[in-house]
């Protein structure tokens, strides 16, 4: 019976590398597909703060005639949209619509003492035209929360009294400035309408209302502003989510995701959903980055983001700075204008876009179809990921590998009943942690079959020739520590050659990855490849495994040896070191990690070198010390640590196409990019090695000659 078993076991285990390559195979139409739609959207819209705008103008002489000279020379720039927030008493104020004051202040004006027991708001309108657009605003705004309104004049003016105070009026939202729209509209701007949450309940009259005036404007995108979208929280009740998904899809405006906010807005995943995926991704430069990053660096980051993260829209924000040195309020305007249009001395970003393919517009969303054929090639892709993960638990545990294949298939069924995309984040993991792992593991198998002979797997226990088990020793692994025979030039052939193999496995992971998220929530990063932080650590912390445990006699006497280690105040500094190390790296690892800027140049440096950045890590790090590490373990076995390093890099190969928001291109060339050039510096490490060797050679052989005299 236990023979019979063992014998289904390495049928099964052929018949999964079978089953894994179809599913790869099936990937890469996928793949193909994916790369067209992210073709179909190469227009991008540089968007500015109308209300940073005005607030800058609050600080000029003239803020009128400021706004309409600078709206002038943005549009000169290329800037092609103003993104108008809801109004407030503090927005309305600052655009010169009208001024506000509480019942005190009202009380001075007739130059008569504060009342004792009124603390109300007094709004007085700037002039006819202002009270006409205004003032149905100001009356829609607080009936519903039963704000008290009434006439009130001074001077001749028009005004209105809220019986609430200015504090409880000032954050009160209302609709969008309607003569800033007009203003705009006019000076031939693209309007990005900014709505929030904040004026509850969800008025569905009202909505529909100001979805047609937004037609008519021209509105093509709307950006939410807080942490949740227009009618999420009115949901459960009204359902004015699926009320302004109808709107928004009857007027033909899409929404903007907002790229790298740390809590991503509630309810515009569901909202996208209703639209059918009308969205674009937004990249928002910060007001202190408005201002302290020169034009150059600004330019190069849009430009980056167009390329290497589907970034279709650059909001720009800026704020009026108290500058003691030049004693006055300075703006970042002419920074912003130099990096968006160019300057005599630096072409900006508008430039550099279009040489890139990129035209100035209007932000399109991505053009999708998601026929049958790719649904059934993401189901044979699935079967793929469930075979390389049983793969891989077969090769630590022999014995397990047809239970891992009939469990993958049983839980994989019942998560797709559950949640199909619990499942499909669930299989690339599985699948982005297994290939990089076997890759390395086939690597140091296939030195082992060139250094100690082939071995092979009998009821879970490695065994080799008799040869091999008689030249063993008590010390850690046993068996030989430097193998003799293999001449360099074929030891540099052999090395090649695996490292070329190796990184064609890890390949067939990424190929199960972007195969399982193709999806166009991926590419706008509605949803995104879960267990980063796994993923950076469970290849390295297998390979050690394998490294220590099952590359001896037996894994229970390599780990009884392991035990026996006696622990030395050298261990317990390496150790220190190695946990440093890991904790920097896991700080590098994702969207979060912050680079230096002398790490910033260097990247610039590559970018611009090479049109694609690779990863600093694959290139300069793991990718060259691989190579440099099957050279040598051809001929010391110390050397077959450098595999841990390896894994390194062969999972950041993986990680790379599990960016779906990045182009699969670009994820591409930079992959081969790393390769290409971690092969050159590997082979730069080798020549050195050997150099050195050489040296040592002749060196120890006059040594010796010198002790014989």
């Amino acid at each position: 019976m236990l023979a019979t078993y063992r014998q289904w076991n390495r049928r099964v285990r052929s018949l999964l590398w079978a089953v894994t390559v179809i599913g790869v195979l099936a990937a890469l139409p996928l793949g193909f597909a994916r790369h067209g739609v992210e073709q179909t959207s190469r227009e991008v819209e540089f968007v500015f703060d109308y209300r940073d705008l005005v607030t800058i103008s609050a600080y000029k002489a003239r803020p009128q005639d400021f706004i309409r000279g600078e709206l002038v020379k943005m549009k000169e720039r290329g800037i092609t949209t103003m993104a108008v927030y809801e109004g407030t008493f503090e927005e309305l104020s600052w655009a010169g619509r009208l001024t506000v004051y509480s019942s005190a202040q009202a009380a001075a004006l007739y130059g008569k003492p504060a009342p004792v027991n009124e603390n109300f708001t007094y709004v007085l309108f700037a002039d006819d035209a202002s009270r006409k657009a205004i003032e149905p605003l100001i009356r829609k705004a607080f009936a519903p929360i039963q704000v008290a309104v009434r006439d009130w004049s001074f001077g001749g003016r028009a005004g209105l009294v809220l019986e609430t105070p200015v504090e409880n009026a000032a954050v009160r939202p209302m609709m969008p400035d309607p003569i800033a729209l007009e203003q705009l509209k006019r000076a031939g701007f693209q309007i990005l309408p900014r709505l929030s949450d904040r004026m509850r309940p969800y008025n569905a009259v009202e909505m529909e209302a100001m979805m047609r005036r937004f037609a008519e404007l021209g509105v093509k995108r709307i950006l939410f502003d807080g942490e949740q979208v227009t009618g999420f929280g009115d949901q459960a009740k009204l359902k004015s989510l699926d009320h302004l998904a109808l709107l928004l899809k009857k007027y033909n405006i899409g929404v903007a995701t907002i790229e790298n906010i740390s809590v991503p807005q509630f309810g515009l995943d569901k909202l996208a959903y209703l639209t059918d995926y009308n969205a674009a991704r937004l990249y928002s430069l910060s007001e202190a980055d408005s201002a302290a990053l020169s034009p150059a660096t600004i330019s190069d980051r849009f430009v980056l983001a167009a390329k290497d993260r589907n970034i279709r829209l650059f909001f720009l924000n800026g704020s009026p700075i108290r500058s003691i040195n030049k004693a006055g309020i300075l703006d970042p305007l002419d920074n912003l204008y130099a990096a968006i249009g160019g300057s005599e001395d630096e072409r900006g970003a508008v430039a550099k876009l279009a040489d890139a393919g990129f035209k100035t517009g209007s932000a399109k969303p991505f053009e999708y179809d998601y026929a049958g054929w790719q649904k059934a090639l993401r189901a044979v892709v699935a079967a793929g990921a469930i075979a390389i993960i049983a793969l891989l638990v077969g090769t630590f545990a022999p014995a397990l590998l047809l239970p891992a294949l009939l469990l993958g298939l049983m839980g994989s069924a019942g998560l797709y009943l559950l949640d199909t995309a619990l499942l499909e984040q669930a299989l690339a993991l599985g699948a982005a942690i297994a290939a990089p792992t076997l890759a390395v593991i086939w690597a140091l198998s296939r030195v082992r079959a060139h250094t100690e002979g082939n071995r092979r797997t009998v009821g879970g226990w490695n065994e080799a020739s008799t040869e091999a088990a008689a030249a063993r020793s008590d010390r850690l692994f046993g068996g030989q520590w430097m193998f003799d025979g293999m001449p360099a030039g074929k030891r540099l052939i052999s090395a090649l050659g695996l490292y070329a193999v190796t990184a064609v496995i890890s390949l067939m992971g990424a190929a199960l990855v972007f195969g399982l998220l193709n999806n166009i929530t991926y590419m706008l990063l509605l949803q995104q490849f879960r267990g980063v932080g796994l993923l950076a650590l469970a290849p390295i912390a297998l390979t050690a495994l394998y490294v220590f445990l099952y590359t001896g006699r037996s894994v229970w006497d390599n780990f009884r040896k392991l035990l026996r280690l006696q622990i030395t105040v050298l261990w317990v500094a390496a150790a220190a070191v190695i946990g440093v190390v890991g904790l920097y790296y896991l700080s590098r690892t994702g969207n979060t990690g912050q680079a230096s800027s002398l790490e910033l140049v260097f990247r610039n440096l590559l970018e611009n070198t090479f049109g694609v950045r690779p990863r600093t890590k694959e290139f300069l790090i793991a990718h060259p010390l691989f190579l440099l590490g099957l050279f040598l373990s051809l001929r010391y076995r110390a050397a077959w640590v450098f595999m841990i390093i390896a894994a390194m890099g062969q999972l950041s190969i993986v990680g790379t196409f599990s960016h779906i928001h990045t182009p699969i291109a670009i994820s591409l060339v930079r992959v081969l990019l790393g390769l290409g050039l971690g092969a050159i510096i590997g082979l730069c490490l080798i020549a050195v090695w050997q150099l050195a060797e050489g040296v040592w050679k002749a060196w120890t052989l006059r040594v010796t000659a010198k002790r014989s005299d």
